[in-house]
């Protein structure tokens, strides 16, 4: 079982979040127990952004045992289609690019995504099975 990582998780974790932390870290145990972690590029640039180097988010992520998983082009192209659809109907650009590549990540790469922001990932990711800590 592969297990996609949402950046909210892992800032929950990673930052001791008072509300959210204890229950993020426990899927996340639960994910491990059950196979591979995997994060893709925008996740890594999103988490490596709250640390003073580099080198250390690479090393937190390691610790949590989060592979990298780079989008395929096929990916890129869900996320992209995604996007659309979701402009075309009103969405606004609150929504970013990035959250579309990683549920479409998620959909495409791995089994499930493990992510706090279930509404979203719900709406636009149908066949995408969401684990919600919270």
């Amino acid at each position: 079982m592969i297990t996609a990582l949402d950046s909210s998780v892992l800032l929950d974790i990673l930052g001791a979040d008072p509300v959210h932390g204890a229950r993020s870290q426990q899927a996340l145990r639960s994910a491990i127990a059950q196979g591979r972690l995997v994060a893709c590029e925008v996740v890594w640039a999103d988490v490596a952004g709250f640390f003073a180097s580099p080198a250390d988010a690479r090393a937190a992520m390691e610790r949590l045992g989060v592979d990298f998983g780079a989008t395929t082009l096929e990916t890129a192209l869900e996320a992209s289609k995604v996007w659309k659809a979701y402009r075309q109907q009103g969405g606004k650009r609150d929504r970013a690019v990035t959250d579309f590549l990683i549920g479409a990540h998620a959909l495409f790469q791995a089994d499930r995504l493990l992510t706090r922001d279930r509404g979203f990932y719900r709406s636009y990711f149908k066949r995408l099975s969401i684990l919600d800590p919270t």
